[in-house]
């Protein structure tokens, strides 16, 4: 069973220059949005959809992903960021303390769904072969592949990170445990990524080491789920009747992902300046509540009014 502890300090990136770095973070981004690129090809053949819809709906599912999750982040976990680094919430940069280039960092997943809602209601705006529902009910299934890399994106940054536990299944993040500079500081090594490695390998720093609690691997949990929301809703939409039921793959998406959310959330260490808010909630639970609530509403209760076109 020790087998399932280990420590975690991995090579986020490959540095290209300067300060910029190519984030793995930003590659599991790429993979997310190509496969979903692909897997909604194929819904598009299967129903007989021209193709030259496709790429349309990629670049709005892009802009609103991206964009939602980064003001939903802002909003919801870091709003500070609106007077301290305004610039940065919409540049892959940041201006304060220092300049650094972060790739695609603090990015919100409510931020994204509601992100996605409002660029595919744009996109039906102008492209009306489709009701709005139908489409949300075959996008949602290449996002729920998304989220999977997303989530390890998450791990390798050791990011989001879970709470302390004593089972036998953890995870020492020691990236997340000490800043570059306070690892630079305690190991009196030049560079962060000898620090780091450093306190994981050399003997010199066990005590450090052992200051460093394990975790749980919330972020591994989420993906780990997330694969069986996508596998769901594919069985759903390829081998029953109910990919044609207006609005329920939809609802099936945001009922399973959002209970999922709602549920790892209790493994989560709190994100930027989140508390309690309601019952023991927090405001990454109490966000996922309305999406539960949607979902439901639109599997069981939803009648279209007008014929689906």
């Amino acid at each position: 069973m020790f087998l399932l502890k280990f420590d975690w300090n991995p090579i986020t990136g490959i540095d290209i220059i300067g300060n910029f770095k190519l984030h793995f973070y930003s590659m599991m981004w790429i993979i997310a949005f190509l496969l979903g690129w692909y897997i909604m090809k194929r819904i598009f053949i299967k129903d007989k959809i021209k193709l030259e819809y496709l790429d349309p709906l990629f670049i709005y599912t892009v802009f609103a992903t991206m964009l939602g999750a980064r003001l939903g982040h802002v909003l919801f976990y870091q709003s500070e960021l609106i007077t301290q680094d305004f610039f940065s919430i919409f540049l892959p940069v940041r201006f304060y303390p220092e300049f650094e280039f972060t790739g695609f960092q603090g990015l919100a997943s409510h931020g994204a769904a509601i992100g996605i809602i409002i660029g595919m209601y744009l996109y039906r705006r102008k492209y009306k072969y489709k009701s709005l529902l139908w489409i949300l009910d075959r996008v949602v299934i290449p996002v729920a592949s998304g989220a999977v890399f997303i989530r390890i994106g998450n791990f390798i940054n050791s990011e989001i990170i879970g709470k302390v536990t004593d089972s036998n299944f953890g995870v020492r993040f020691i990236q997340d445990q000490y800043s570059k500079g306070e690892a630079m500081q305690l190991t009196g090594m030049k560079t962060p990524k000898e620090a780091y490695d450093a306190i994981a390998t050399n003997p010199q720093f066990t005590e450090i080491l052992q200051a460093v609690p394990y975790r749980h691997p919330a972020q591994l949990y989420e993906a780990f789920c997330y694969v069986f929301v996508f596998l769901i809703l594919w069985y759903f939409y390829s081998k029953t009747n109910k990919g044609n039921q207006t609005g329920f793959l939809f609802g099936l998406f945001l009922v399973l992902l959002w209970t999922i959310r709602l549920f790892v959330e209790f493994v989560k260490e709190p994100q930027g300046d989140e508390y309690i808010t309601f019952l023991g909630l927090n405001t990454g639970q109490m966000l996922s509540i309305p999406f539960i609530i949607i979902g439901l509403y639109f599997m069981f209760v939803y009648k279209p009014k007008t014929p689906v076109i």
